[in-house]
């Protein structure tokens, strides 16, 4: 009766809201003293570990508790070896939960839903050390070891997760010619499955997560829609349904790929990453907010890693989209919490480096500090192994090289090897629409205007066929200021009307001062003294706000971030006196 009073108050306490977690870990302690049965104290250490594990950051209290429960009962003993293996991850300590796991998975054949969870972990480890083969002979196992226990959902799951890794397999292999076949063969594998509709939306979630982030690693924006709808639908649907609606019989059928919270949150995510590629800021920042509120709830009473991740990830989208918006100030001081969120985290930090130095790389851009850009993306460049994020960091680090006009060499180095007519290094449709208007942006100050206009129409052309927003309006100004400098007003006009409406629309407030100020040439030049003040206006309105905010930006202590090019990242930092730019070199 005392055991149980004692697990209910802390029960009570670990639901509380916000958690009463101190409350709750008294209450378990206070279990061990009283000399309790074997399987009570196995137990005990079990939750007491969980606890300090989700909602504090007392890792080794954690760890000890955990190791205690592991040598105990079988009902104890697996989830203390699954929550000891998330611990040493998180703690970046892959090569000791690795065998941990493999132990665990050795005796566990006798308890289906352990045994499924901890092969995903295992092979999970392999994915995050790029080992891709070794999780997909896993993933095979476990669908093995799924079909022969009888358990046709997980043995299903298992096929859906093995052609997410191998999807990544062959994209790193550019052997994009097998993926789709896979995704239409795992598509028909999802329809055709009979069961309970929980798990049935759980697996067409999993499906379209696939579909979704495929086509978005691809650059294809527009293609993307009818999938990204039906994913959205999907976790409307998942959402109406109650766990305990129907409870599987069979004991692996338990097993989820992710908790239904947490499906919702990556929706929101993919959707997130979906409006910032297409240019669609103001819904990117609709998405955010409800991900980042759906988080914080979810993380009072779950402090799972994947969370973290989720959060950086959004942040790492959503300070983008600010940088294009005229925000600076806010994209610093969200670049300046990733930070926090990575100081908490070794193995967060690790997997996030080479972003959070990009990101900072591209604010450095904005507040025109190139010298600083340079080591940022330098810095991003020596730490990433991502195709696609080195193709993204590369064309980047050329239009600094642009900007600085002496750079010639460097420059034509890098814009070598993100050569859109042959070679690409990457498969995405995006960036190589990029790498063109790159080209384009070099050729323009060079002064080769019909070979800018090439490369420019190449890009609106890739831009046009997939709803890349930006790239469209960043191509039609250009093109616009080039046929100004020609003397073709009226084909200047014509593209840079369409390019202000479209940066309107985004916004992108760079775009809309490049074209108010052509906008107030182009009328000048024509007598059109009514529209050539209008245009005025607005120039001045745009120059104004973004002198506003990059005064602030340079004036947060997190303006010091530029400087951060080794390590992880500082804890503090200094207020900066003032502006390191001037207004002339910043419009």
């Amino acid at each position: 009766s005392w055991y149980l009073a004692l697990l209910g108050l802390a029960e009570h306490f670990r639901t509380s809201s916000p958690p009463k977690v101190r409350l709750c870990v008294h209450c378990l302690q206070a279990v061990l003293p009283r000399k309790p049965p074997a399987r009570m104290e196995a137990r005990t250490h079990l939750q007491l570990g969980s606890v300090l594990y989700h909602h504090t950051r007392n890792g080794d209290q954690a760890r000890g508790h955990l190791e205690k429960a592991i040598p105990q009962f079988e009902d104890v003993k697996f989830e203390a070896a699954s929550l000891l293996s998330e611990l040493y991850c998180q703690e970046n300590s892959v090569d000791t939960a690795k065998p941990l796991l493999r132990k665990a998975i050795q005796i566990s054949q006798q308890t289906p839903y352990w045994h499924c969870r901890l092969l995903f972990q295992l092979a999970q480890l392999h994915t995050l050390e790029k080992d891709l083969v070794s999780a997909c002979d896993l993933l095979g196992v476990g669908a093995e070891y799924a079909r022969v226990v009888g358990s046709e959902y997980t043995s299903v799951y298992p096929e859906q997760r093995w052609v997410l890794w191998e999807l990544q397999l062959l994209l790193m292999e550019r052997k994009l010619q097998e993926v789709h076949p896979l995704l239409t063969l795992c598509g028909q594998i999802v329809e055709n499955w009979q069961g309970n509709p929980i798990q049935k939306e759980s697996l067409r979630v999993f499906f379209l997560v696939l579909q979704v982030t495929h086509y978005l690693d691809a650059g294809q924006v527009k293609s993307v829609k009818p999938c990204l709808k039906q994913l959205q639908q999907c976790i409307q649907t998942i959402s109406t349904l109650h766990d305990d609606e129907i409870l599987p019989s069979n004991p692996a059928d338990l097993f989820h790929w992710l908790p239904k919270e947490h499906m919702c949150v990556l929706v929101y995510l993919v959707t997130v990453m979906h409006s910032m590629q297409a240019g669609y800021l103001e819904k990117a920042q609709k998405y955010t907010d409800k991900a980042l509120m759906q988080l914080e709830k979810l993380k009072m009473l779950d402090c799972s890693p994947i969370l973290s991740s989720f959060q950086v990830i959004l942040l790492e989208h959503i300070i983008m989209c600010r940088l294009v918006t005229g925000h600076k100030a806010t994209a610093l001081q969200e670049i300046s919490q990733v930070c926090q969120l990575c100081q908490q985290s070794p193995r967060l930090f690790s997997n996030h480096a080479a972003q959070l130095h990009t990101l900072l790389g591209l604010y450095c851009i904005s507040v025109n500090c190139m010298d600083n850009a340079e080591a940022q993306f330098t810095t991003a460049l020596r730490l990433t192994t991502h195709q696609e994020l080195w193709a993204f960091i590369v064309t980047n680090l050329a239009s600094v090289y642009i900007r600085e006009g002496n750079r010639h060499q460097e420059l034509y180095s890098l814009l070598e090897r993100i050569n859109p007519d042959h070679n690409f290094p990457v498969s995405s449709h995006c960036l190589r629409a990029a790498a063109f208007y790159i080209r384009g942006l070099f050729s323009f100050f060079q002064g080769r205007y019909n070979e800018a206009k090439r490369f420019l129409r190449e890009t609106l052309k890739m831009s046009n066929a997939e709803d890349l927003n930006r790239l469209t309006a960043c191509s039609l100004v250009l093109l616009g200021h080039i046929f100004y400098v020609l003397g073709n007003h009226r084909e200047s006009n014509n593209m840079v009307v369409p390019a202000m409406q479209l940066a309107s629309k985004i916004p992108d407030m760079s775009v809309q001062l490049w074209s108010s100020a052509l906008l107030r040439d182009l009328n000048k030049a024509c007598g059109n003294a009514m529209d050539a003040h209008e245009a005025a206006q607005m120039h001045q309105n745009f120059s104004q706000q973004l002198l506003q905010d990059h005064i602030e930006a340079c004036s947060l202590p997190e303006h010091n971030l530029i400087t951060w090019t080794d390590g992880p990242p500082p804890v503090q930092f200094q207020a900066q006196n003032g502006p390191t730019t001037s207004l002339a070199s910043l419009l």
